[in-house]
């Protein structure tokens, strides 16, 4: 099982922020290439980020193939992953193009996970792609595949005239590596096997039972369904979970407690905001919001993370791998500061080994 580490995109820390209270994001850069380079040298697999618009959340990820470029120099070995790319507010052939600059950047370590997107806000970027959104990723991953191995497909051009365009650069891979980004649908995992792409999953929110049942789904999806240039019949999973190994099982929850639950209401208050949300998520006030960070947290620690001892991640990760995970994207930007985050990966590398 491979271990990697993942961005998902927390607030701003408070260290991080100028004397009016905004943000200073030069330096939330400074971590992410510093945290990249540590993981480079440690020997993880993959460095994972995501792509966020418009909210309090993840406010220095706007674009991942721009990021993932300057990653791409920053490195020599580890994989360059989007975790994930918003299908939907793109068009095919500029995926395609600025993809083939950075995997020629980072001679052939790209891989892309495809989101169907899921906050209306952020389709003020495509606003007609909104309702279809899931149905249009799904039909471009196809297209997105032949468009990467060279293959030329016809669009309609600015006289309205259907013309063969084939993106540029070439890619240094023949095979764009594929995920599909699943926040829990099983409808998703089964729709990931049939496209024999990877499957992009979390473990919070989801118990260990329904975990192994979408697995199963997956795989028996993958098995059925024929080659298409993507993963093999087996498949890959990659579970996402939120990570810091520290000195002792006491001083990584003390430390990870604040910041994880501060960036849980963070993510209920982007939900609330949503404009297809709930009415009764709509209506959470600050207090219910806050409840229910503590009980997720509270929830969090008896499954799903990798927050506590060496000896307690390393329990976790053998259960991740007989649950049948291929890969853990590390979600280790939760709200810590650069010193322990790179503490924790040190100790996240020490760990790899028992997990290979």
């Amino acid at each position: 099982m491979d271990l990697s580490v993942m961005f998902f995109g927390a607030d701003t820390p408070a260290d991080h922020l100028a004397a009016g209270g905004a943000p200073r994001h030069s330096e939330a850069y400074d971590d992410i290439l510093t945290v990249a380079r540590t993981a480079d040298r440690l020997g993880f697999h993959a460095i994972w980020t995501p792509e966020r618009h418009f909210q309090q959340v993840g406010q220095v990820f706007p674009s991942p193939p721009v990021l993932s470029a300057a990653l791409a120099v920053a490195t020599e070995r580890i994989n360059i992953r989007a975790g994930s790319v918003i299908l939907p507010l793109h068009h095919p052939l500029r995926i395609a193009e600025d993809w083939a600059v950075v995997d020629n950047l980072s001679h052939g370590r790209i891989g892309l996970s495809a989101a169907t997107g899921w906050h209306s806000t952020d389709f003020v970027l495509a606003p007609d792609h909104y309702e279809g959104r899931r149905e249009q990723t799904l039909r471009d991953i196809p297209l997105l595949r032949r468009l990467w191995a060279g293959e030329a497909a016809e669009f309609t051009d600015g006289t309205g005239t259907s013309v063969a365009v084939l993106p540029q650069p070439r890619p240094v891979q023949d095979t764009l590596p594929l995920w599909l980004t699943s926040s829990g649908n099983p409808v998703t995992w089964e729709a990931a096997g049939s496209l024999r792409t990877g499957v992009l999953g979390a473990t919070v929110g989801q118990s260990r039972d329904e975990l192994a049942e979408k697995i199963a789904r997956y795989r028996a999806a993958c098995a059925a369904a024929p080659d298409q240039g993507g993963t093999d019949a087996h498949g890959r999973v990659t579970l996402m979970a939120h990570t810091f190994v520290g000195a002792d099982d006491e001083e990584a929850r003390r430390l990870a407690a604040v910041p994880l639950k501060r960036y849980l209401q963070s993510y209920v208050r982007q939900t609330t905001a949503n404009r297809t949300a709930d009415k009764s998520t709509a209506e959470l006030t600050e207090e219910q919001t806050a409840l229910l960070a503590e009980f997720a947290f509270h929830r969090y620690l008896t499954w799903g993370s990798l927050l506590g001892s060496a000896a307690t991640c390393r329990k976790m990760l053998a259960d991740l791998r007989e649950l049948g995970c291929d890969e853990v994207a590390c979600f280790v930007d939760f709200g810590l500061g650069r010193d322990e985050v790179l503490a924790g990966l040190h100790r996240l590398a020490e760990l790899r080994e028992d997990v290979a």
